[in-house]
Protein backbone atom coordinates (compact mmCIF):
# COMPACT_ATOMS: atom_id res chain seq x y z
CA UNK A 1 0.00 0.00 0.00
CA UNK A 2 0.90 3.84 -0.78
CA UNK A 3 2.87 5.75 1.88
CA UNK A 4 1.22 8.57 0.03
CA UNK A 5 -1.19 10.60 1.98
CA UNK A 6 -4.58 11.51 0.98
CA UNK A 7 -3.85 15.47 0.50
CA UNK A 8 -1.08 14.34 -1.91
CA UNK A 9 -3.41 11.84 -4.12
CA UNK A 10 -6.29 14.68 -3.89
CA UNK A 11 -3.67 17.49 -5.21
CA UNK A 12 -1.93 15.08 -8.24
CA UNK A 13 -2.79 15.30 -11.73
CA UNK A 14 -4.62 12.67 -13.35
CA UNK A 15 -2.16 11.23 -15.61
CA UNK A 16 0.04 11.02 -12.05
CA UNK A 17 -3.05 9.19 -10.45
CA UNK A 18 -3.17 6.75 -13.34
CA UNK A 19 0.43 5.93 -13.39
CA UNK A 20 0.01 5.24 -9.85
CA UNK A 21 -3.02 2.62 -10.23
CA UNK A 22 -1.03 1.13 -12.95
CA UNK A 23 2.21 0.45 -11.36
CA UNK A 24 -0.15 -0.99 -8.30
CA UNK A 25 0.49 1.82 -5.86
CA UNK A 26 -2.55 1.06 -4.01
CA UNK A 27 -3.21 -2.41 -4.39
CA UNK A 28 -3.30 -5.14 -1.65
CA UNK A 29 -2.32 -8.74 -3.14
CA UNK A 30 -3.35 -10.04 0.44
CA UNK A 31 -6.55 -8.60 0.53
CA UNK A 32 -9.92 -10.45 -0.28
CA UNK A 33 -12.81 -8.56 -2.28
CA UNK A 34 -16.32 -9.25 -1.77
CA UNK A 35 -18.87 -8.38 -4.92
CA UNK A 36 -22.59 -7.95 -4.06
CA UNK A 37 -25.58 -8.05 -6.03
CA UNK A 38 -28.94 -7.18 -4.17
CA UNK A 39 -32.31 -8.02 -5.14
CA UNK A 40 -32.71 -4.15 -6.33
CA UNK A 41 -31.69 -5.05 -10.02
CA UNK A 42 -31.25 -8.62 -11.77
CA UNK A 43 -27.53 -9.89 -11.87
CA UNK A 44 -26.41 -12.79 -13.68
CA UNK A 45 -23.13 -13.70 -15.24
CA UNK A 46 -21.13 -16.79 -15.80
CA UNK A 47 -19.81 -16.37 -11.66
CA UNK A 48 -22.93 -15.21 -10.01
CA UNK A 49 -26.74 -15.06 -10.14
CA UNK A 50 -28.43 -12.92 -8.09
CA UNK A 51 -31.16 -14.07 -5.93
CA UNK A 52 -34.91 -11.99 -7.15
CA UNK A 53 -35.66 -11.75 -3.05
CA UNK A 54 -33.02 -11.54 -0.98
CA UNK A 55 -33.18 -8.07 -0.42
CA UNK A 56 -35.58 -5.54 -1.71
CA UNK A 57 -35.76 -1.99 -1.27
CA UNK A 58 -39.07 -0.33 0.08
CA UNK A 59 -40.00 2.95 0.27
CA UNK A 60 -42.33 4.30 3.13
CA UNK A 61 -43.07 7.32 1.07
CA UNK A 62 -44.18 5.53 -2.07
CA UNK A 63 -43.02 7.58 -4.52
CA UNK A 64 -43.02 10.91 -2.61
CA UNK A 65 -40.38 13.40 -1.78
CA UNK A 66 -40.34 16.72 -0.48
CA UNK A 67 -36.92 17.99 -2.14
CA UNK A 68 -37.06 16.59 -5.61
CA UNK A 69 -33.48 16.71 -6.09
CA UNK A 70 -32.27 18.03 -9.81
CA UNK A 71 -30.04 14.35 -10.37
CA UNK A 72 -33.30 12.38 -9.11
CA UNK A 73 -36.57 13.76 -9.37
CA UNK A 74 -38.00 10.67 -7.27
CA UNK A 75 -37.13 8.87 -10.15
CA UNK A 76 -35.10 6.21 -7.93
CA UNK A 77 -38.10 5.57 -5.19
CA UNK A 78 -40.28 4.45 -8.15
CA UNK A 79 -37.81 1.63 -8.04
CA UNK A 80 -38.49 0.48 -4.92
CA UNK A 81 -41.86 -1.24 -3.09
CA UNK A 82 -44.11 1.33 -1.23
CA UNK A 83 -45.47 0.51 1.99
CA UNK A 84 -46.78 3.72 3.62
CA UNK A 85 -47.40 2.65 7.07
CA UNK A 86 -46.47 0.51 9.89
CA UNK A 87 -48.92 -2.41 9.11
CA UNK A 88 -48.20 -2.55 5.36
CA UNK A 89 -44.33 -2.46 6.23
CA UNK A 90 -44.94 -5.26 8.59
CA UNK A 91 -46.82 -7.34 6.10
CA UNK A 92 -44.44 -6.88 2.82
CA UNK A 93 -41.60 -8.00 5.65
CA UNK A 94 -43.32 -11.03 6.28
CA UNK A 95 -44.05 -11.73 2.84
CA UNK A 96 -40.36 -11.56 2.09
CA UNK A 97 -39.79 -13.86 4.77
CA UNK A 98 -41.53 -16.23 3.59
CA UNK A 99 -40.19 -15.85 0.02
CA UNK A 100 -36.92 -16.61 1.60
CA UNK A 101 -34.97 -13.26 2.13
CA UNK A 102 -32.27 -12.26 4.41
CA UNK A 103 -33.22 -8.56 4.44
CA UNK A 104 -34.33 -5.24 3.18
CA UNK A 105 -32.97 -1.71 2.46
CA UNK A 106 -35.83 0.63 3.77
CA UNK A 107 -35.99 3.81 2.43
CA UNK A 108 -37.80 7.13 1.01
CA UNK A 109 -38.16 10.50 0.29
CA UNK A 110 -37.06 13.18 2.13
CA UNK A 111 -39.29 16.32 4.05
CA UNK A 112 -38.44 19.73 3.35
CA UNK A 113 -35.60 19.12 6.31
CA UNK A 114 -33.99 16.56 4.47
CA UNK A 115 -34.53 13.59 6.47
CA UNK A 116 -36.75 10.62 5.44
CA UNK A 117 -39.64 10.43 7.93
CA UNK A 118 -38.95 7.40 9.88
CA UNK A 119 -40.41 8.39 13.41
CA UNK A 120 -43.93 6.18 12.94
CA UNK A 121 -41.66 3.44 11.89
CA UNK A 122 -39.58 2.71 14.89
CA UNK A 123 -41.98 0.27 16.32
CA UNK A 124 -42.76 -1.84 13.07
CA UNK A 125 -38.84 -2.42 12.55
CA UNK A 126 -38.36 -3.45 16.26
CA UNK A 127 -41.45 -6.16 15.65
CA UNK A 128 -39.30 -6.81 12.01
CA UNK A 129 -36.26 -7.64 13.78
CA UNK A 130 -38.27 -9.71 17.23
CA UNK A 131 -41.02 -11.22 14.71
CA UNK A 132 -39.02 -11.61 11.52
CA UNK A 133 -35.83 -11.88 12.07
CA UNK A 134 -34.31 -9.68 8.90
CA UNK A 135 -31.18 -8.14 8.83
CA UNK A 136 -32.74 -3.83 8.09
CA UNK A 137 -30.58 -1.15 6.64
CA UNK A 138 -32.21 2.40 6.66
CA UNK A 139 -31.51 5.28 4.75
CA UNK A 140 -32.84 8.01 7.30
CA UNK A 141 -31.26 11.00 5.29
CA UNK A 142 -30.53 13.57 7.93
CA UNK A 143 -31.16 12.73 11.92
CA UNK A 144 -30.97 13.69 14.85
CA UNK A 145 -29.63 11.76 18.08
CA UNK A 146 -33.23 10.92 19.17
CA UNK A 147 -34.14 9.29 16.14
CA UNK A 148 -30.57 7.34 15.79
CA UNK A 149 -30.70 6.01 19.19
CA UNK A 150 -34.62 4.96 18.73
CA UNK A 151 -33.52 3.34 15.39
CA UNK A 152 -30.67 1.34 18.01
CA UNK A 153 -32.95 0.27 20.37
CA UNK A 154 -35.47 -1.23 17.58
CA UNK A 155 -32.53 -3.27 16.47
CA UNK A 156 -31.88 -2.01 12.95
CA UNK A 157 -29.01 -3.71 11.82
CA UNK A 158 -27.45 -0.61 9.72
CA UNK A 159 -27.87 3.14 9.06
CA UNK A 160 -26.82 4.24 5.48
CA UNK A 161 -26.57 7.87 4.83
CA UNK A 162 -25.36 10.60 2.15
CA UNK A 163 -23.01 13.04 3.06
CA UNK A 164 -22.40 15.89 0.94
CA UNK A 165 -19.63 18.21 1.17
CA UNK A 166 -20.45 21.62 -0.45
CA UNK A 167 -23.31 23.93 0.50
CA UNK A 168 -23.36 24.88 -3.14
CA UNK A 169 -24.24 21.42 -3.81
CA UNK A 170 -26.34 21.00 -1.11
CA UNK A 171 -28.36 24.41 -1.87
CA UNK A 172 -28.36 23.93 -5.93
CA UNK A 173 -28.42 20.31 -6.40
CA UNK A 174 -31.00 18.91 -3.05
CA UNK A 175 -32.94 21.83 -3.05
CA UNK A 176 -31.87 22.30 0.40
CA UNK A 177 -31.57 25.32 2.71
CA UNK A 178 -28.99 23.82 4.82
CA UNK A 179 -25.20 23.33 4.91
CA UNK A 180 -22.40 20.81 5.36
CA UNK A 181 -22.41 21.61 9.49
CA UNK A 182 -26.16 19.69 9.57
CA UNK A 183 -24.77 16.69 7.47
CA UNK A 184 -21.84 16.96 10.44
CA UNK A 185 -24.91 16.45 12.82
CA UNK A 186 -26.32 13.58 11.82
CA UNK A 187 -22.44 12.06 11.69
CA UNK A 188 -22.30 13.13 15.01
CA UNK A 189 -25.67 11.32 16.14
CA UNK A 190 -25.05 8.22 14.58
CA UNK A 191 -21.26 7.80 16.00
CA UNK A 192 -22.87 8.83 19.70
CA UNK A 193 -25.88 6.17 19.43
CA UNK A 194 -23.28 3.68 18.63
CA UNK A 195 -25.51 1.95 16.06
CA UNK A 196 -23.24 0.88 12.90
CA UNK A 197 -23.61 3.72 10.20
CA UNK A 198 -22.50 3.52 6.41
CA UNK A 199 -21.94 7.22 5.03
CA UNK A 200 -22.18 7.46 1.03
CA UNK A 201 -20.32 9.60 -1.01
CA UNK A 202 -22.01 10.44 -3.92
CA UNK A 203 -19.08 11.67 -6.71
CA UNK A 204 -20.02 14.43 -9.38
CA UNK A 205 -23.44 15.29 -7.39
CA UNK A 206 -22.70 18.59 -8.76
CA UNK A 207 -23.17 18.73 -12.68
CA UNK A 208 -20.84 15.81 -13.22
CA UNK A 209 -17.67 17.99 -12.02
CA UNK A 210 -15.98 17.23 -8.55
CA UNK A 211 -17.23 19.75 -5.35
CA UNK A 212 -16.97 18.78 -1.77
CA UNK A 213 -16.47 15.08 -2.13
CA UNK A 214 -13.39 14.91 -0.60
CA UNK A 215 -14.09 17.72 2.22
CA UNK A 216 -17.34 14.75 2.69
CA UNK A 217 -14.59 12.25 3.16
CA UNK A 218 -12.28 14.14 5.73
CA UNK A 219 -15.93 14.81 7.55
CA UNK A 220 -17.08 11.06 7.63
CA UNK A 221 -13.15 10.36 8.76
CA UNK A 222 -13.96 11.98 12.17
CA UNK A 223 -16.84 9.74 13.22
CA UNK A 224 -15.60 5.84 12.87
CA UNK A 225 -18.52 4.82 10.51
CA UNK A 226 -18.54 0.84 9.83
CA UNK A 227 -18.27 1.42 5.89
CA UNK A 228 -17.20 3.90 3.31
CA UNK A 229 -19.13 3.61 0.29
CA UNK A 230 -18.21 5.40 -2.56
CA UNK A 231 -20.99 6.13 -5.81
CA UNK A 232 -20.89 7.79 -8.58
CA UNK A 233 -23.45 10.35 -10.36
CA UNK A 234 -25.43 8.58 -13.46
CA UNK A 235 -27.92 10.40 -15.38
CA UNK A 236 -31.64 9.64 -15.17
CA UNK A 237 -33.87 9.94 -17.87
CA UNK A 238 -36.59 12.70 -17.03
CA UNK A 239 -34.26 14.40 -14.66
CA UNK A 240 -33.01 17.74 -15.04
CA UNK A 241 -29.81 16.20 -14.87
CA UNK A 242 -30.33 13.50 -17.33
CA UNK A 243 -28.23 15.11 -20.36
CA UNK A 244 -25.49 16.16 -18.00
CA UNK A 245 -22.16 14.17 -18.56
CA UNK A 246 -20.92 12.00 -15.46
CA UNK A 247 -17.73 12.00 -13.59
CA UNK A 248 -14.66 10.44 -15.40
CA UNK A 249 -14.09 7.19 -14.31
CA UNK A 250 -10.65 8.67 -12.74
CA UNK A 251 -12.57 11.23 -11.00
CA UNK A 252 -14.57 8.35 -8.79
CA UNK A 253 -11.50 5.96 -8.31
CA UNK A 254 -9.09 9.32 -7.10
CA UNK A 255 -12.12 9.68 -4.32
CA UNK A 256 -12.23 5.90 -3.27
CA UNK A 257 -8.71 5.82 -3.03
CA UNK A 258 -8.75 9.04 -0.72
CA UNK A 259 -11.60 7.34 1.40
CA UNK A 260 -8.94 4.35 1.77
CA UNK A 261 -5.76 6.77 2.98
CA UNK A 262 -8.31 8.57 5.40
CA UNK A 263 -9.84 5.45 6.91
CA UNK A 264 -7.22 2.60 6.21
CA UNK A 265 -9.40 0.73 8.87
CA UNK A 266 -12.49 0.98 7.29
CA UNK A 267 -14.35 -1.30 4.52
CA UNK A 268 -14.15 0.70 1.26
CA UNK A 269 -16.86 -0.10 -1.12
CA UNK A 270 -18.14 1.29 -4.96
CA UNK A 271 -21.44 1.30 -4.50
CA UNK A 272 -24.11 0.25 -6.73
CA UNK A 273 -25.18 3.87 -8.23
CA UNK A 274 -22.37 4.49 -11.30
CA UNK A 275 -22.69 5.20 -14.64
CA UNK A 276 -23.42 2.00 -17.20
CA UNK A 277 -22.01 0.00 -20.04
CA UNK A 278 -18.82 1.51 -20.41
CA UNK A 279 -18.01 3.64 -18.45
CA UNK A 280 -18.41 1.19 -15.48
CA UNK A 281 -16.68 -0.95 -17.29
CA UNK A 282 -13.68 1.05 -16.55
CA UNK A 283 -14.89 2.32 -13.49
CA UNK A 284 -14.77 -1.07 -11.86
CA UNK A 285 -11.60 -2.48 -13.45
CA UNK A 286 -9.53 0.47 -11.93
CA UNK A 287 -11.52 0.11 -8.33
CA UNK A 288 -9.77 -4.03 -8.48
CA UNK A 289 -6.53 -1.89 -8.74
CA UNK A 290 -7.42 0.86 -6.65
CA UNK A 291 -7.83 -2.33 -3.88
CA UNK A 292 -11.51 -1.74 -3.20
CA UNK A 293 -13.06 -4.32 -0.60
CA UNK A 294 -15.73 -4.50 -2.57
CA UNK A 295 -18.06 -3.77 -5.25
CA UNK A 296 -21.94 -4.26 -6.03
CA UNK A 297 -23.20 -4.81 -9.11
CA UNK A 298 -19.39 -5.92 -10.64
CA UNK A 299 -18.74 -6.16 -14.41
CA UNK A 300 -17.82 -9.22 -15.29
CA UNK A 301 -14.35 -7.67 -16.58
CA UNK A 302 -13.46 -6.80 -13.34
CA UNK A 303 -14.44 -9.99 -11.44
CA UNK A 304 -12.08 -11.53 -13.98
CA UNK A 305 -9.02 -9.05 -12.95
CA UNK A 306 -9.40 -9.71 -9.75
CA UNK A 307 -9.40 -13.75 -10.26
CA UNK A 308 -6.22 -13.25 -12.54
CA UNK A 309 -4.95 -11.24 -9.97
CA UNK A 310 -5.00 -13.91 -6.84
CA UNK A 311 -7.39 -12.23 -5.04
CA UNK A 312 -10.05 -14.43 -2.41
CA UNK A 313 -13.67 -13.46 -4.54
CA UNK A 314 -17.03 -14.23 -2.40
CA UNK A 315 -20.25 -12.55 -3.42
CA UNK A 316 -23.54 -12.09 -1.98
CA UNK A 317 -27.28 -11.11 -2.43
CA UNK A 318 -27.73 -8.57 0.39
CA UNK A 319 -26.80 -4.89 0.09
CA UNK A 320 -23.34 -3.97 -0.22
CA UNK A 321 -23.82 -1.64 3.07
CA UNK A 322 -24.05 -5.22 4.99
CA UNK A 323 -19.83 -5.71 3.91
CA UNK A 324 -19.11 -4.71 8.28
CA UNK A 325 -20.65 -7.58 9.14
CA UNK A 326 -18.52 -9.90 7.10
CA UNK A 327 -15.13 -7.98 7.60
CA UNK A 328 -16.15 -7.71 11.89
Amino acid sequence: MTSLGAEQIWQTSKEQFISLLEIGEFSNEAHDIHFFAPSFVHYANKFFRSSPNSFPSISVTGSSCALNCKHCSMKVLNTMTAALSQTELFEECKKLKANGAHGCLISGGCNSEGAVPLSNFIKSFGKIKNELGLSLAVHTGLVDFSLANQLKNAGVDSVLIDVIGSDETIKEICNLDLSVSDYEKSLKALHDSQIPFIPHVLVGLHYGQLKGEFEALKLVSKYSPSAVIIIGFMPIHGTPMENVEPPPPVDIIRILVCARLLMPNVPVVLGCMRPKGEHRKQIDILAIKAGVDAIAFPVEEAIELAQSMGLEMTFSSVCCSQIYELLF
